[in-house]
C-alpha cells in the first residue's frame, strides 16, 4: 500500500497569496464565488451566506454588508437582458401574449435568482477592495484605486 503524504498546515508550505492588483480582478474572483483577496478560498458557505473567514488566507468576511444591493443589481441586469426579448416577442404578431409570457417569465426567474450569488460576490469584493464597512484597505503594487 503506498504511503500517503502527510498533510501539513504550515504556512511556509503554502504557495504565496496573490492579492489582486485591480478592483476588476477582485470582482471577478467574487463573481465566481472565490475569495477576492487570495482567489483560492471559498467565499460562500451556502447560496447567499458568506464564510466568516477565508480558509486559505484567513481574511475576515464577517464585516461585509451587502444587504439588499445584490438583489437590486440582479434585477437590474435581468431587466436589461430580458427587456429586448420581451420587446421582440411583443412585436412578433405570430405569438400569443400567453406564449410570450410562458417564455419570458421562466427566463426572468432563472436569471434573477441565478445572478444573486455572483452579484453578492462582486459587491463583497468591491467593499473589501475599497475599504468599506470596516474592511482595511490593502494597497498593493500597481494599485489602481485611490485610498
Amino acid at each position: 500500500m503506498p504511503e500517503l503524504a502527510a498533510r501539513t498546515d504550515d504556512p511556509a508550505d503554502q504557495p504565496p497569496i496573490v492579492r489582486p492588483h485591480s478592483l476588476w480582478r477582485a470582482m471577478a474572483r467574487g463573481v465566481v464565488g472565490r475569495c477576492p483577496r487570495c482567489g483560492q478560498g471559498r467565499l460562500f458557505r451556502a447560496f447567499l451566506k458568506p464564510v466568516d473567514r477565508c480558509g486559505r488566507c484567513d481574511q475576515d468576511w464577517s464585516l461585509q454588508r451587502a444587504d439588499d444591493f445584490p438583489a437590486y443589481a440582479s434585477l437590474f441586469i435581468t431587466g436589461h437582458l430580458v427587456a429586448p426579448l420581451a420587446v421582440h416577442l411583443a412585436r412578433d404578431a405570430s405569438i400569443s401574449p400567453a406564449m410570450a409570457s410562458a417564455i419570458i417569465l421562466p427566463i426572468t426567474a432563472v436569471l434573477a435568482i441565478g445572478l444573486l450569488q455572483p452579484c453578492k460576490g462582486a459587491i463583497i469584493a468591491v467593499q473589501w477592495r475599497m475599504g468599506m464597512h470596516g474592511f482595511q484597505r490593502e494597497p498593493s503594487a500597481g494599485d489602481d484605486a485611490t485610498p
